[in-house]
C-alpha cells in the first residue's frame, strides 16, 4: 500500500513537470501561426510589418515586466493596429503562447 502511495506520488509529480512543456509547444505552435509574422520568431518585432507598426521586442523592459495576466488581456484585446484574439484563439491557447513568449525573453 506504502509503495502504491508512492507510486501515485511520483506519477503525479512527473505529470505537473510536463504540463509546463506541453503547454510551450503548444504555444511555440500557435505563436508561429498566428504571432511570428509581425512579432518575429524571436519576439523582436524585427519585421516589415513589425517595424511598420513599431512593435517593441517582447525583450522590452515594460513586456518582461508585465504580468502574464497583462500579456493575456493585451492578447485577447489587442493593443494599437494589432486585432485581438479574443473568441479566435481558446483561453488556453492564449495562455500557452503568453508561456512562450517568457521563453523568448530569456
Amino acid at each position: 500500500m506504502k509503495q502504491n502511495f508512492h507510486i501515485a506520488v511520483l506519477t503525479l509529480l512527473s505529470i505537473s513537470l510536463a504540463v509546463p512543456a506541453v503547454a510551450q509547444q503548444s504555444g511555440e505552435a500557435t505563436y508561429k501561426a498566428k504571432c511570428a509574422m509581425c512579432h518575429g520568431a524571436d519576439g523582436t518585432g524585427n519585421t516589415s510589418i513589425g517595424k511598420n507598426m513599431k512593435l517593441r521586442s517582447f525583450k522590452s523592459p515594460e513586456d518582461v515586466k508585465a504580468t502574464d495576466a497583462e500579456l493575456v488581456k493585451q492578447t485577447k484585446d489587442g493593443v494599437g493596429k494589432m486585432q485581438g484574439y479574443a473568441g479566435k484563439l481558446t483561453d488556453a491557447q492564449i495562455q500557452d503562447v503568453v508561456t512562450y513568449i517568457r521563453t523568448l525573453q530569456k
